[in-house]
């Protein structure tokens, strides 16, 4: 099955997600928006009236007949489909979890540097950025990596992974959580890497998997930027 991804074209955003398992599946899908009429076609699906599970807003991924919405939700289904996940229940809802827990933690990054309205620019809620962010990096940066890092350890099949002894879409997500988090706040997260050896071990395997490399190396993987969710404004990273 050829898959079509459906996220903006100039950020790696939400899509970042799915379009890592996509690469470590070695699947075939399109970037819809990034091609020759895409990002209509893309709104057009959204704004149809035909579609009688319309998704919310993007990414969302048309697998044959399906559009399936949601980061999450779309990582649940390719997860099964392409061994991204265990194939016992219990293993698959446990990675599910642990996937809703980074979607939270990728909202509140959001909220750092548009803390009152993703509407407003940037610029109209400095102050109120300034006073989030030093909360997020205090007490909630250190919370969610320390929760994963404990998950590391508790794993009884060791720590190389979240679930079980084999890489699931959830160590390909906290990859892209830590590899974020070191663009919008290098100097926070040089502070804490240490603390959290397990994570910053995961982040640097998944790096090195053939199809991750390959991808990171390769102009389909879009660069950090101040469009995207995780974003560097050095007045924030103190």
């Amino acid at each position: 099955m050829r898959y079509e991804l459906y996220y903006w074209a100039s950020i790696q955003g939400r899509g970042e997600f799915v379009r890592l398992a996509l690469e470590e599946a070695g699947a075939s899908y399109v970037d819809v928006a990034r091609t020759d009429g895409g990002e209509a076609r893309m709104v057009a699906l959204l704004d149809g009236d035909t579609n009688a599970c319309p998704p919310f807003a993007p990414p969302f991924l048309k697998a044959g007949n399906r559009l399936i919405g949601q980061t999450a939700n779309i990582l649940l289904f390719l997860g099964e489909r392409h061994d991204l996940a265990p194939k016992r229940e219990a293993g698959r809802l446990w990675t599910h979890q642990l996937q809703l827990t980074l979607a939270d933690l990728v909202v509140e990054v959001h909220d750092t540097h548009h803390p009152i309205a993703s509407s407003l620019y940037y610029e109209d809620q400095r102050r109120e950025a300034k006073r989030r962010t030093a909360d997020f990096v205090t007490n909630r940066l250190p919370k969610y990596i320390g929760y994963f890092e404990r998950v590391l350890a508790r794993n009884p099949r060791g720590t190389a992974y979240l679930v079980g002894g084999r890489l699931t879409y959830a160590d390909l997500s906290l990859f892209q959580v830590v590899a974020g988090l070191h663009y919008a706040f290098p100097n926070a997260m040089a502070r804490v890497a240490r603390r959290y050896r397990h994570v910053m071990a995961l982040h640097a395997r998944v790096a090195a998997r053939p199809r991750i490399a390959a991808y990171l190396a390769s102009e389909r993987r879009l660069p950090f930027n101040q469009q995207g969710i995780f974003r560097h404004y050095a007045e924030l990273d103190r």
